[in-house]
């Protein structure tokens, strides 16, 4: 019985750390691209927020795309790029299309993009505008940020679950404060 409490313990402790790490990781990575302006990559790769239903029906509004900085050789017409907008309606603008086109002037590689609901195409592209090639989706965050952003989610799934860690902490803190007191009298 003392044993299976013992395991349980560790259990808990063990989840509780990786559900922490995994709350630092992203709130992490989340502060470093925005405040650096997308500047930054974490180990060669940068995580983007659909804003716009520019890419339907393939990425909807809401969903979190995993880029990966490649060599602009290794891009080929049909890949997904992120990149910075520098003209018109783009500029200063993170912008996920399709690359329709690639051409070489002067040993300089650019690109056509277009959005996929677009009916007209960006602006050229040069390669140092490249955040990198959109490698992955990813539904567990894309969810998460779908109801993280509104207000109900965020305080039902971000300040709720905080409180109830730090609770649970302080009680159990005082509880073993409390055995320890006992079992020294």
């Amino acid at each position: 019985m003392l044993k299976d409490k013992k395991y349980l313990k560790i259990g808990i402790t063990v989840v509780k750390a990786i559900i922490f790490i995994f709350m630092i990781g992203f709130i992490i990575c989340v502060c470093l691209q925005r405040f650096s302006n997308n500047k930054i990559s974490i180990f060669n790769f940068r995580m983007f927020t659909v804003v716009t239903g520019s890419m339907e029906p393939k990425y909807k509004i809401g969903d979190v795309l995993i880029a990966k900085e490649v060599e602009p050789e290794d891009i080929k017409v049909g890949d997904t790029i992120s990149y910075l907008g520098t003209r018109n309606s783009f500029k200063d603008k993170v912008i996920t299309h399709q690359v329709v086109g690639i051409e070489k002037v002067d040993n300089k590689i650019y690109f056509r993009a277009k959005g996929l609901a677009n009916m007209v195409e960006d602006p050229i592209v040069s390669s140092d505008q490249l955040y990198g090639k959109v490698i992955y989706k990813s539904l567990i965050i894309s969810f998460i940020y779908k109801i993280v952003s509104t207000s109900i989610g965020f305080y039902l799934f971000i300040i709720i679950p905080v409180l109830i860690i730090i609770s649970f902490e302080i009680i159990t803190t005082l509880v073993n404060k409390e055995e320890k007191r006992r079992t020294e009298e």
